[in-house]
């Protein structure tokens, strides 16, 4: 698996419990095994929630039903903020 596969995966997993909808990236803190300091990580990438939220959030357009369009937007993010060659 690629690091961005394995990266949606995690972001997918550590998310997918979240109280949907979520209306903010506050919401979805309770759902992270390690509340803002979960890190997700794969090969040379990797990065805490929080980090997350500063560096890559702006893509992300609250509120959100699911889980899928929430990780497609993080995903995104990290694309445009290169994360990913």
């Amino acid at each position: 698996m690629s690091d961005k596969d394995d990266i949606r995966q995690q972001l997918h997993d550590g998310f997918e419990d979240a109280d949907y909808p979520v209306s903010s990236p506050m919401d979805l803190v309770p759902a992270l095994p390690n509340g803002p300091s979960t890190t997700f990580e794969s090969g040379d990438v990797s990065f805490t929630a929080m980090e997350l939220n500063t560096q890559a959030g702006g893509r992300q357009e609250f509120p959100y039903e699911d889980v899928d369009p929430l990780v497609d937007d993080v995903m995104a993010g990290l694309d445009d903020e290169g994360y990913f060659d």
